[in-house]
This record gives structure tokens, C-alpha cells and sequence, in this order.
């Protein structure tokens, strides 16, 4: 929840850095090395201006340059690792979450909103892979399909719910997906009443989440904590019975130790 959010067209808006932040986050796992032209159609800009981004992103030592081809350098891990430093109470929720792992012997993470989806930005994880995909801090995730995402959406005030609501883009990633507005809101507003998320299966096959608010001592939120497992392994009652409690009693621990 975000107040006096500038818009591209406010004129202390700075499209320079904007557009060299898109720059960065255009490589990923898919695109770990672009030419300048590949550059450009992932950001939506010209070549020209794609080029003097590069080029100083280059300079900066944010970008390395290999003949025809761009790849971050390991300097981007600076703007990471500034999140970090700067929230030191990291370093105890990383603890809860190694305990809930040692504890149930699930993979368990912190993810944050931003924008529309779930940013992970503390993570432990279990020996069994659960997803096609690898799971790390730094992952993005639809927040509309994930347990961490819904409780974190049951925390918007009624107006960023229904904004999101009006534009998000509900995609079908299997057969239990929700993808109808109306039961999505329903579903995300029985989370503010019950305080807890479920996702079974809606994102990846197989894969059963259940998700809890973390608080400060102050009240204020600093995120979702879950729990992940594999459906063919962990059932419902047993989500419900065991994880559920665990996970509220990782959450209030973090409420008292985190000021």
C-alpha cells in the first residue's frame, strides 16, 4: 500500500532511470544474454535508446558486453543486497523460516506484493523440489494464484482490491486455476475474515501452499509467510490440522520479535 505514487506523466518523474531499471529487469532465467536488438523488443524501445542504456548500464558495471551480446554483472546484486541491509529484521525471519523447514520438512518463504504479483525475498527450502520451476529469492510469482499473494491482496483497502481486480489477467495454469473475477474476490475476501490462504494446485500441478500475514510489533505488515508442499504427500486435514498451526505460531513469533 503505496501513497502519492508518482505517474510517468508527473513532471518529478524521472524516465531515464525508470527506463534503465526496465533495462535490468528485461534479462532473466530465459534471457540470461540479449543482443541490443532482443534488448529492445523485451523493453519496447528503439534500438537507439536501447543502446545508450546498455551502454551506460555498461559504463555504471551493471552490464557486461560480450561482442554482440549483454548479461548482467554481478554489481546488480549491490541493488539486492541494499533491500536486504536495510531490513535488518530479515535475518529473523530467515531463522523462522529454516525452523518451520526443520520443524515439517516443507520449503517455506517471505514474499511481498509488488505490483501484481509475489516477490520472495526469503526463502527456505526443503530437499524435495516442488515446482517445474526453482524457487529463490528474487522469484515472481501471480499474486492472484499463490496463497502468499491472497493474503497479502485480504490486506488492500477496498479500492486497490477492486483495482486490481478490474486488470489483473487471469491465466488458466491448470484445470483448478480460478480464473472468474467474482469467485477470485470472493476467495480473497474470506481470506480477510479467516486470517489464512490456501492455493491447491491453481499455479502448478501438484503443488499445495497455505499462507499466513506476518506483522511487526507495531502492527504493521511486512509480508506473507507460507508453507509449501507436494498434494500427493501432504492432504488437506493435514494442512489444516498441523501446517495452519505452525504457521500462525512462526507468524506471532515474528510479530513479537520484530520492531
Amino acid at each position: 500500500m503505496q501513497e502519492n505514487v508518482l505517474s510517468p506523466d508527473d513532471r518529478d518523474f524521472v524516465t531515464a532511470l525508470a527506463s534503465g531499471l526496465e533495462v535490468i529487469l528485461a534479462f532473466d532465467e530465459d534471457h540470461r544474454k540479449m543482443t541490443l536488438s532482443e534488448v529492445a523488443a523485451r523493453t519496447g524501445m528503439n534500438r537507439a535508446r536501447a543502446r545508450r542504456f546498455l551502454l551506460t548500464l555498461h559504463s555504471l558495471g551493471y552490464v557486461r558486453k560480450t561482442q554482440r551480446h549483454f548479461e548482467l554483472a554481478p554489481r546488480v546484486l549491490q541493488l539486492g543486497y541494499a533491500f536486504l541491509s536495510a531490513n535488518g529484521y530479515l535475518s529473523v525471519i530467515q531463522q523462522v523460516l529454516e525452523d518451520i523447514t526443520a520443524e515439517c520438512g516443507e520449503s517455506s518463504s517471505l514474499g511481498v506484493l509488488d505490483g501484481d504479483e509475489v516477490t520472495y525475498v526469503a526463502r527456505s527450502a526443503a530437499k524435495h523440489r516442488l515446482m517445474a520451476i526453482s524457487l529463490s529469492v528474487g522469484t515472481r510469482l501471480p499474486a492472484a494464484h499463490t496463497s502468499m499473494g491472497r493474503v497479502l491482496l485480504a490486506q488492500l483497502p477496498d479500492d486497490e482490491l477492486g483495482a486490481f481486480l478490474g486488470r489483473v489477467e487471469l491465466s488458466g495454469h491448470t484445470d483448478k486455476t480460478i480464473t472468474d473475477r467474482a469467485v477470485l474476490r470472493e476467495r480473497i475476501l474470506a481470506v480477510r475474515l479467516q486470517g489464512y490462504a490456501i492455493a491447491d494446485q491453481e499455479l502448478d500441478s501438484g503443488l499445495r501452499s497455505l499462507a499466513v500475514p506476518a506483522f511487526d510489533a507495531a502492527g504493521r505488515l511486512i509480508g506473507a509467510i507460507n508453507i509449501s508442499t507436494n498434494a500427493a504427500r501432504v492432504d488437506m486435514a493435514t494442512l489444516h490440522d498441523v501446517y495452519l498451526p505452525l504457521l500462525q505460531d512462526k507468524a506471532r513469533q515474528i510479530h513479537e520479535q520484530v520492531r
